[in-house]
């Protein structure tokens, strides 16, 4: 390992030491008295888990030769760029995998934002839900909010994004790309993230342990079912997800559409019949 000195610092890095853009292997979990560092090592991302609520958001910093690219921004209910500037000089796009509230809460601290087409006129134009459920939502559990943060000054982002992401577009940040899959079904435009050189999926909120949701009006369980199908054709070594355990298997993407397999033969894979439970999931429609 290079001494510190003599290391570029346009790599990702931490405050300990110095890691190639390549390999660089943080989690940063939010405590409501700042921002603390705990390293892990699967490989070549950053990432930020934001831990100050039940949502248990996780974000991704990923790093190239020429920029990088966050993969959501969170909450909002404190400023993340403070640490991405601490992890990287290299220009960042946020870009964004849903505009959903818990996903852009953080886009206000970035200049440049990807967003997929679908979607664009919830970010720039009107959000589709309410700033007083988007509140209660957050507030509903408790919740190990920053000393400093007002839910009362709480606002939904609105604003222009930089770039309109299409399917098969590839983000290229210099010696490392990254593929944009639409997989609507828990939202209209609902994208993962796929690096084809690791076969790493990025999935959002597509899969991971926890409660997938298709119950709101602006979601469609069939939708939700195909995009899953669609992920199970792509070679996948990890998955990545957008929210709670991070290290869940891959045969999770199976175990997933089998669920919604399971409903779709017995007719209930429709919006307004309940939540259904598997072992690791729960599919709420």
């Amino acid at each position: 390992m290079a001494d510190e000195k003599h290391e570029s610092k346009r790599s990702c890095y931490s405050r300990h030491k110095w890691l190639p853009a390549a390999a660089a292997i943080l989690l940063l979990v939010f405590l409501a008295a700042g921002f603390s560092f705990r390293y892990i090592s699967f490989m070549s991302q950053t990432i930020y888990q934001e831990s100050t609520s039940h949502l248990e958001e996780v974000l991704y910093l990923l790093c190239g030769e020429k920029c990088a690219i966050l993969i959501d921004t969170g909450l909002g209910v404190s400023n993340i760029r403070k640490i991405v500037d601490s992890l990287t000089e290299l220009p960042v796009m946020a870009i964004t995998t849903h505009v959903h509230w818990d996903h852009i809460g953080g886009h206000k601290y970035f200049d440049n934002i990807a967003v997929y087409e679908a979607e664009k006129d919830w970010l720039s134009v009107r959000f589709p839900i309410p700033l007083q459920v988007v509140k209660n939502n957050l507030t509903r559990l408790p919740c190990n909010f920053p000393r400093d943060f007002d839910i009362n000054a709480y606002q939904i982002f609105q604003g222009m994004p930089q770039r309109i992401l299409q399917d098969g577009d590839f983000l290229n940040l210099g010696g490392r790309e990254i593929q944009v899959i639409h997989t609507p079904g828990h939202s209209p435009g609902h994208c993962c993230f796929y690096e084809p050189e690791r076969n790493y999926l990025y999935s959002g909120d597509l899969i991971y342990k926890g409660s997938l949701d298709a119950f709101y009006p602006t979601t469609d369980p069939q939708l939700f079912y195909q995009s899953i199908r669609r992920i199970q054709k792509y070679k996948i070594k990890k998955v990545l997800p957008g929210h709670h355990q991070l290290d869940i298997p891959v045969s999770l993407i199976g175990d997933i559409e089998a669920g919604f397999a399971q409903l779709s033969r017995a007719g209930k894979l429709k919006q307004g019949n309940g939540l259904f439970e598997f072992r690791d999931f729960q599919i709420h429609i």
